[in-house]
């Protein structure tokens, strides 16, 4: 395997479930990507070291995902020079997700979370990616392939609700 460039982290293994999505599709355009467990507040000594240390193992993106107070992608930022892209992810103690959401989009100006919506570690994967394809050109391919990928199978399925009509066509888009 190659040395992996994006680390996808979570507070708990309850988290996988949503955050797999974000190691899914970086794997899925071939980008090098770590998975594992940091809790801010059960591990804070292992949060602390991964943070400080991350750019120089060679990571260069982290996508972090916490539920209910959700300090783990604020607290890696404050630690970590590197892009740091928050997940919110709705937990069995979150308050409908909202707990998490402002916890990772509420940071003081100097610390910076890019935070995308609820449960959404595949756009943080998507982001990452678009952020490495800044400097890669390969990885700028790869992105403007699976945006075109995106294209044809809307413009597909546009085709065939004119053809069928609304009526007849209830395949959700």
């Amino acid at each position: 395997m190659n040395q992996p460039i994006v680390s996808v982290i979570m507070g708990s293994d309850s988290d996988l479930p949503v955050m797999s999505a974000a190691a899914e599709f970086l794997e899925s355009l071939d980008i090098p990507v770590e998975v594992t467990i940091v809790s801010a507040h059960r591990t804070p000594d292992r949060m602390v070291q991964f943070a400080r240390n991350a750019h120089q193992r060679g990571i260069r993106v982290i996508i972090a995902g916490a539920g209910g107070a959700a300090h783990l992608p604020g607290m890696v930022a404050s630690m970590t020079p590197l892009p740091v892209i928050g997940v919110p992810v709705r937990s069995s103690n979150s308050i409908d997700g909202w707990d998490s959401i402002l916890s990772i989009l509420q940071m003081p100006n100097g610390i910076p979370v890019a935070t995308v919506a609820l449960n959404a570690a595949k756009n943080a994967g998507i982001l990452a990616a678009r952020i490495l394809g800044a400097s890669d050109p390969a990885i700028l391919d790869r992105i403007i392939s699976y945006m075109n990928d995106l294209e044809a199978q809307v413009l597909a399925k546009a085709e065939r609700l004119e053809e069928k009509g609304y009526r007849e066509d209830q395949t959700p888009v």
